[in-house]
């Protein structure tokens, strides 16, 4: 927002809201799309959905795989078996959170070996991982 509350015209503001559904599950929703977020069992959830922190990480690889693939085709190159493998491991310590994410592009058969650091270069960059770089500011209110 602007400095007097009011969204500046070139601001692209994202809404989302999330609804409690049932045991440990909460359903989300994202310009019309519905998707739901739950625990394993071990943490009391029926293991319905992705965790959080699961969707966290996915949504960190799938937007390394949208700006890997949108470089692809910048470039002329086919986008068939282009994938990204993700481990991530928690921290041990006090606040709970992803201590590391570990992030490796699947390249598709015949890419140039040449275009690899710009690739690197690129889909490290994305607005996920952008924003992980530079956090934003959160605030955490109650209606």
């Amino acid at each position: 927002m602007s400095h007097a509350g009011v969204q500046a015209a070139d601001e692209q503001v994202g809404t989302v809201d999330v609804r409690f559904a049932a045991g440990e599950s909460y359903e989300f929703a994202v310009r019309g799309h519905r998707m739901l977020v739950d625990q394993p069992p071990e943490a009391g959830g029926a293991d319905e959905a992705p965790t959080p922190t699961e969707l966290f990480v996915a949504s960190l690889a799938t937007c390394v795989a949208f700006y890997a693939g949108r470089y692809l085709t910048r470039h002329g190159l086919d986008r068939d078996g282009l994938g990204v493998s993700v481990t991530y491991r928690m921290a041990t310590d006090r606040p709970a959170r992803v201590a590391d994410v570990q992030l490796r592009l699947r390249l598709p058969k015949g890419f140039p070996a040449a275009r690899k650091q710009a690739l690197l270069a690129v889909a490290s960059h994305c607005t996920v991982h952008n924003t992980l770089e530079a956090p934003p500011t959160v605030t955490v209110d109650a209606l």
